[in-house]
């Protein structure tokens, strides 16, 4: 069937200046209309972890991995960026945890809580996180310890909340084992302590520590013995007596 064609200018010249009309004014309604506004969905409580796990088809480390991907994204939807502070961390820790639960060796949940949302300008927030990834600490300390070891840093120099960075430190020092938990990380204690005038007690733990000969290291050996002396000056009271090395 062929098509039928007219030249334009059997239109008629009412219809042609109505067109032209509509026209302009679409034109000028896109130039001059608000641009539209992208509202941020409310991030959605995380499904049950048995859901999950059935959901997973035996391949939870993938599904944790793709969990992951989705929350660290959701700051970021079409046209929008959303501040971390304007999430609901509760609903973040909801899907942080089973994210250990489907990947218990896995280390992304807890470096996404203590270096991303743990850094936003909201003390009520940091101390969620970091309340978190102390608990989640306890599960494995031997490969969790450096996500504690940041939060005690970010109590310290963040919050300026010298106990709640003991208490970390202290943890730390007190379950993380193993050889590649290095001898700062058991050192932290001495040093908070020593921040916060307990001289007495950062002196009695470093003592401690030197005689229990797993300081090998002759410079670090000579920078604590260093730092013992210092504290047995300023307490005027000495420790047992270093072994040699």
């Amino acid at each position: 069937m062929k098509s039928i064609s007219r030249p334009i200018r059997a239109v008629p010249r009412p219809l042609l200046l109505l067109l032209a009309t509509c026209l302009a004014l679409q034109i000028a309604w896109g130039l001059t209309a608000p641009r539209p506004t992208a509202r941020a969905q409310a991030l959605p409580a995380a499904p049950d972890i048995r859901a999950l796990r059935l959901a997973s088809l035996g391949e939870p480390v993938a599904l944790a991995s793709l969990m992951a991907l989705y929350l660290q994204a959701f700051d970021n939807q079409p046209g929008i960026s959303i501040p971390f502070r304007d999430l609901d961390y509760a609903r973040v820790i909801g899907w942080l945890s089973p994210m250990l639960e489907l990947d218990p060796r896995g280390q992304y949940p807890l470096l996404m809580a203590s270096h991303l949302y743990a850094q936003v300008p909201d003390e009520t927030r940091q101390r969620q996180m970091l309340a978190f990834v102390e608990q989640r600490f306890y599960g494995d300390p031997a490969r969790r310890w450096p996500w504690l070891a940041h939060a005690a840093i970010v109590a310290k120099h963040r919050l300026h909340d010298l106990p709640l960075a003991l208490r970390y430190a202290e943890a730390v020092a007190g379950h993380a084992r193993g050889g590649d938990v290095p001898h700062w990380a058991q050192q932290m204690p001495i040093f908070i302590l020593e921040e916060m005038g307990e001289a007495q007690s950062a002196r009695i733990m470093l003592g401690a520590l030197l005689a229990s000969g797993s300081i090998t290291d002759p410079h670090e050996m000579h920078f604590l013995t260093e730092r013992l002396n210092a504290l047995e000056r300023k307490t005027g009271e000495t420790s047992s007596p270093v072994p040699k090395t």
